[in-house]
């Protein structure tokens, strides 16, 4: 890690020279411009350090190796572009560039990473958030080629001026604003940190479900992998998952040995001990040979070896030393074992040799290149055996004919790329271009055709996507079946560009229509509906008030159902027309009297309907008599919270004889 100490300006030649006072130099010390801007890089990698200070730049550069030195910096400074190495970080890398441009947004993002890097800024990075994206390892090449393009974009697109009708912010606020942004940063570094520490894979389950067997199996796969024997630990968490494949801390065990593999193999691979990441990598392979992070460092691995064998072959040909260089060559596709070293011979014949050794290297460039193998496989493609040529015979025009056609090759790549729509492979190309030396010119034109392209790309995908999204609701399949509803197509719309117009309408469309559908379904009292809906049209983004309303009203028609279930007295009822039972002849005659037991439904308009005999003595007299006369009976209707209910009641109607 880099000590905050080391903080520091490195090769600043201004436009306008300014000199610095510095201790052990002689001469005039000239005051800094007031308005000069500076190159911030965010990095504990030594190599990128080093790659810019032999880089040089006409304006200050400044490391740091924090992000709270981060926000300092930029807080009340001028500072135009910014580098941020992602393996420097402690939080997910796009949610510091969203924050800093939110904060900055003059402040030209370069970010430095690996593939997984580039993935997860991908909508940044088409939006402009983030201008660049460096593939580490750097060259300085590169790094030179994007710095340069970043202050041109500074320099030509310029922040929006402030309107001079809105005041300016005071120096106190600005001040406080700083001092939040760096608390922010680093809280949420803290935060972050803790949030996203790895949960132990031996995590407890339910009493009830526990399987002694697949924990002990996961708890030795732990404690290998903690000790350092990650194939005995694959091994037991291969076990884990043939005992129970619904379980993931199997799979996640797997995938944390993968990573402690690569990051090894990176390790090495940083420390130019080629052979041993290979091998790391070979193993991480042989557990998962599909894995994305296990093909890119085998590149990563290949480009690097092609690059130190190439930087020895050129000091030994720079030295003199011809057949070293040639040796080194040689040995290069044979695992690095040296070719026997050629016998000196006289100057001639040496000469004689170097001759059939570039016309061999330049043959199999070109049969490389009509193979349309540009740059790949490694220490075997038209580039490595150009760039062979050319440390042992750079001026040789043979050598300059050659890399100028590699070169028109590796554009004519990008722009079949770009014809076919295809902007992904299209930078791949792009990327190759540049580390093969096209000019910054062509590679700054590629690039922006190559984003203009995927704009065009993403453009038509969120115009498919909105058109099935607006059918499948048309056709009431808002969010069956899974993969082919309304539902559906709005998380993909999401996961394209959660703040594109078209996707936010969809949003609030499967919102309004959910919570339509909620209240449908409450309506016709399927409150289980209702509540499966108010679900789905909180996950939609419904406002809280919106589903308070319907959640409400559901809680009231329920609490009037169970009321209107209730039974009460008739008595307490207001009874508004009244009709007397008639006496039944035949008990007339039999002298008899008796009383019925009623229950009644009184509806909210008053009437009644559902009359029930719940007992009378004695039975078949008088029954038929009391539901007539009921009936006919009209109450005042039951109110409660201010409607008009429907209410059951229950009476005893009494028969007796006039005495």
């Amino acid at each position: 890690m880099m000590p905050i100490s080391e903080q520091s300006t490195v090769h600043n030649f201004a436009r306008t020279p300014i000199a610095s006072g510095v201790p052990g130099t002689q001469g005039p010390t000239l005051q800094p411009a007031p308005a000069r801007e500076s190159l911030v890089v965010l990095t504990r990698d030594k190599a990128l350090v080093e790659t810019l200070k032999a880089l040089g730049s006409e304006h200050n550069v400044v490391i740091v190796d924090a992000e709270s030195d981060l926000a300092g910096e930029l807080v009340g400074k001028h500072m135009g572009v910014a580098i941020i190495d992602a393996s420097s970080l402690a939080s997910p890398v796009e949610r510091l560039t969203e924050k800093l441009k939110s904060q900055f947004p003059d402040l030209v993002l370069i970010v430095a990473g690996h593939l997984n890097d580039q993935t997860a800024l991908g909508s940044q990075i088409t939006s402009g958030t983030v201008y660049r994206f460096l593939h580490k390892p750097v060259s300085e090449q590169r790094v030179r080629l994007f710095v340069d393009a970043a202050w041109r974009r500074h320099d030509a697109e310029p922040v929006e001026a402030v309107a001079e009708d809105r005041p300016a912010p005071p120096r106190n606020a600005l001040f406080i604003g700083g001092a939040v942004v760096v608390a922010l940063l680093a809280a949420g570094g803290w935060f972050l940190t803790r949030k996203s520490a790895p949960a132990p894979l031996t995590k407890t389950v339910a009493a009830t479900e526990r399987d002694e067997q697949l924990e002990s199996l996961l708890t030795r796969a732990d404690a290998a992998l903690a000790s350092g024997t990650t194939q005995n630990a694959v091994d037991l968490y291969k076990q884990a998952i043939h005992r129970n494949g619904n379980d993931p801390r199997g799979a996640a065990g797997i995938e944390k040995a993968i990573d402690r593999l690569l990051s090894a193999a990176e390790n090495q691979l940083h420390a130019q001990h080629f052979d041993e990441a290979q091998k790391l990598t070979e193993q991480a392979r042989a557990i998962k040979p599909d894995h994305v992070r296990v093909a890119f460092l085998s590149t990563q691995i290949g480009k690097e070896r092609e690059r130190f064998v190439l930087s020895q072959a050129r000091q030994a040909a720079s030295s003199g030393n011809l057949e070293q260089a040639i040796a080194v060559l040689d040995g290069a596709g044979k695992d690095n074992e040296a070719s026997p070293v050629v016998a000196q011979e006289r100057q001639e014949l040496e000469q004689k040799k170097l001759d059939d050794r570039v016309t061999d290297y330049l043959a199999k460039a070109t049969e490389r290149l009509h193979s349309g193998q540009l740059v790949e496989p490694a220490q075997d493609n038209a580039r490595f055996f150009i760039e062979s040529a050319r440390a042992v015979a750079p001026n040789e025009p043979q050598v300059r004919q050659a890399q100028k056609q590699l070169e028109e090759q590796l554009v004519a790549e990008v722009r079949k790329s770009l014809a076919a729509g295809n902007a992904e492979t299209a930078q791949h190309w792009i990327d190759a271009a540049a580390d093969s030396g096209v000019s910054a010119e062509t590679i700054a034109d590629l690039t922006k055709e190559a984003q203009r392209v995927q704009t065009s790309a993403k453009a038509d995908a969120m115009a498919r996507l909105t058109l099935l999204f607006n059918q499948r609701l048309s056709q009431d399949k808002v969010i069956d079946p899974p993969n082919d509803s309304a539902k559906f197509y709005l998380a993909q719309l999401v996961q394209s560009d959660a703040t594109h117009p078209s996707t936010v309408l969809a949003r609030q469309a499967l919102a309004s229509r959910t919570l339509d559908e909620a209240k449908a379904a409450a309506h016709r009292q399927d409150y289980a509906g209702a509540q499966r809906w108010l679900a789905e049209t909180r996950d939609a983004g419904t406002d809280d008030a919106s589903i308070s309303a319907v959640e409400h009203d559901m809680a009231t028609a329920q609490e009037s159902a169970k009321k209107a279930a209730e039974v009460v007295s008739a008595a307490n009822l207001e009874l508004a027309k009244y009709v007397a039972p008639g006496f039944p002849m035949s008990a007339r005659q039999r002298g008899l009297s008796g009383w019925v037991d009623v229950q009644l439904l009184v509806k909210s308009d008053g009437t009644v309907s559902d009359v029930i005999i719940t007992g009378a003595e004695p039975v078949g007299v008088f029954e038929q008599a009391a539901v007539d006369a009921v009936r006919k009976w009209r109450y005042k209707p039951v109110e409660r919270d201010g409607h008009a209910i429907d209410q059951r009641a229950r009476l005893r109607m009494k028969f007796a004889l006039d005495k």
